[in-house]
Order: structure tokens, then sequence, then C-alpha cells
């Protein structure tokens, strides 16, 4: 099947798992590994990395919609799912039908959920998120016991988590105010516990935090971007080492490639692409990719990137359309219709990485990965 696509996203299994035992080991049997799988698994594909990571010891899976986690029930999947994201009221009832963990901050949601509790015979679990400095969402540190007492005093409704968010861990080396959002998610834990409210899952990790603050009290960790073989930012790698933690082994998983749609000889002089943003210099061969910016390949990329052709690397050139950009592979010999570009990833001895891509399209590497469109198959290697 993969010989007969145009375009693809490899999905390497081994590194995956190998990524998963990583991050199993520095959390512990004794917490529960949660995988977040939200924006179709940072577009590696939803349903393929959740079935490998529930198959190599993750515990739950997290997503941002109720959509994501209906996927994931009609695909057979029925490991514990908490959505992070908002979820509208009209959703409410599709994601309690599902047995979907809820993140709740509001209390009409909650008044509602009360309703579908009675209504459909069942107890609700909800992670109730607190605000501690990120300032999206989330109950204000002095409202939260009372918020609690509010969920708890409902019949058919349960506060199974307490979960917040940092704000700053991945873009610095000093970690202040990191540290004063734990100190403030203690806070709320203290404030629950002595009006007798016991929360059994406490949670507000991220790869970076995972990695750096391995806190005792927290007993779920959520893990999303490390997963997938990438590390947050080059602050988080360098503070494992200002730290003297051993920076843990991650594998890339995910390679892009396409196939080559034409490959044309132009002369000198001539104008490449839309807006004529590139003439050539000399003679030229061009490889046409029917990759563009619908595929998720940002346009920022234009006469920036390279792709590699036969383990060497074919610069771009004119600007990346919507559904093609060429490259210059004048210099690679023997390059003919339907050989294979990789886009992202390895090939021989040469790689791109999403970090690469990121840094010349002026973001993240999320957003590399997550922005790679839905449709784009995702083969599992």
């Amino acid at each position: 099947m993969a010989g007969a696509l145009v375009e693809r996203v490899e999905i390497k299994k081994s590194a995956l798992v190998h990524n998963i035992r990583e991050f199993r080991r520095l959390v512990g049997r004794k917490r529960k590994f949660l995988a977040v799988v939200k924006a179709n698994a940072y577009g590696h594909g939803l349903l393929e990395v959740s079935r490998i990571a529930l198959q190599s010891g993750v515990d739950w899976l997290g997503v941002n919609s109720v959509e994501e986690g209906a996927a994931l029930r009609e695909a057979g999947i029925e490991a514990p799912v908490l959505v992070i994201g908002y979820v509208p009221f009209l959703g409410l009832e599709e994601a309690v039908a599902r047995d979907l963990r809820l993140t709740v901050y509001n209390r009409e949601t909650v008044r509602r959920l009360a309703a579908l509790a009675v209504r459909f015979r069942k107890t609700i679990p909800l992670h109730v998120k607190v605000e501690t400095g990120t300032w999206r969402q989330g109950v204000d540190l002095k409202d939260i016991g009372a918020f609690v007492r509010d969920i708890l005093k409902r019949p058919g409704l349960v506060v199974e988590g307490l979960s917040s968010h940092f704000a700053n861990i991945e873009d610095t080396t000093k970690h202040d105010y990191p540290r004063r959002q734990l100190e403030s998610y203690r806070s709320a834990c203290r404030e629950l516990e002595a009006r007798g409210l016991e929360v059994p899952l406490k949670h507000m990790s991220c790869t970076a935090s995972t990695m750096l603050f391995p806190e005792p009290e927290f007993n779920l960790a959520r893990v999303g971007i490390g997963l997938y073989g990438l590390w947050p930012s080059k602050e988080t790698y360098l503070s494992c080492i200002l730290e003297k933690k051993k920076p843990l082994s991650l594998e890339p998983v995910l390679s892009w490639k396409a196939r080559i749609a034409q490959v044309k000889k132009v002369p000198a002089g001539a104008f490449v692409g839309y807006g004529c943003t590139y003439r050539t210099t000399r003679p030229t061969v061009l490889a046409i990719v029917p990759v563009g910016y619908f595929d998720g390949y940002d346009r920022g990329l234009s006469n920036a990137a390279h792709v590699l052709v036969k383990g060497r690397r074919a610069p771009l050139r004119g600007r990346v359309a919507m559904d093609f950009f060429t490259a210059d592979v004048t210099d690679i010999p023997g390059v003919k219709l339907e050989d294979e570009v990789t886009l992202l990833g390895a090939d021989g001895r040469e790689r791109i990485s999403a970090e690469d891509l990121a840094a010349l399209a002026g973001t993240i590497s999320y957003e590399i990965l997550s922005r790679i469109n839905p449709l784009v198959p995702r083969i599992v290697v």
C-alpha cells in the first residue's frame, strides 16, 4: 500500500515503544502514565499511536475534544480517556455516553453534568483544573474549595483528579515561575485536604516537567511531545544538564515522504513558481513534489528548506503552493519520476528534523508536526 501513495507519514513503531519505555522508567510503576494524543497525536495519527501506546504500558490517553475521544471509543479502545480541552454544552451528553473523563472549571458545566448523571444513572468522574498562573482554563485558587464542594454535593458526580498546567517551563533554564505555580497547586491540595476533600489523582505535568520535576505527590504523569521523540526545547535539554540529570534517550518517530510528480529541465534565467520569487542562474533540473501548505508543509519554507532525494539535500526553489513545491535536484544524478522525497526524517546519513523546519518557518516543532494534514495516510513501519 505504501508504495502506491504519492504522500505518506511513516510512524516508526520501535521508536515510539522506546520512548514510552524511557518515560515509564522515569515515571515509575506507582504512577499512572497518560499519553497525550491530542491534535491527531501531534500529527502522528491518533489511532495508530494510541494502540501502540496502550500495548506498550501506557495507562491513560489524553485528548483535547469529545470528537477525539469518540474516535478512540469507536475504534474499540476502552482505556481511560481524559478530555483536557473545553467541551461545549451540546457535547456533554456524548462525552458521558462514551465514558470520557472531563476537565471542568465552570459551574455551568457542572450543573449540566449533574443532570446527565441522573438521567443516565451513571457516576461521572471529573478532573478539576485549578488556575496556578497560566491564566487560561482553571478555577481561581481562592474558589477551589467551594467549587469542589459544589461538585461533591451533586449525586453522580465525583472528583477523580485535580490538574493544572505550567506556563513557562520550556522556554527558560530558570524555573522560579514554575516553582511558584507548583506551590500554588500544592496550596490548592492543602486547601482541599483541610476541608476533608480527598482527590485521588493529582497531575500537573507535561514532558518538560516530567523530566525536571518528578514530584512525589503527583500520581498521574501527562507526557506529550517527548513520546514522539522530540525534546520540548533546547532549554529543557540544557536544564537537565545543568541539574545533573541524565537526559532521556529519545528517538524521532515520524517521517514524512512523497514521490516526485515530474522532473523538469529549465534554462538559466527561468522564474520558478508563484510570484517569480526565484530565478535560476544556470540550466537547472527541478523535481516537482505534490505536497503543499494544504498538507501542512509551511509556506514559510519557501526558498529556505531542503528535502532529501537519494540521501542528498535538495533546496526548495520558489514558493510553497497549496498542493506543490519545487526542489532543485541539478546536483543529484539519476533523479527520475516517482523517486522518493523525504520532507522530514532521515535518508542515508542525512536527516531533516522538525526542529530544523520550525527554525526556518519561525515556529516550534509542535506546530510543524501537528499541522500535517490528517488526510495524509499514516503508515506504521
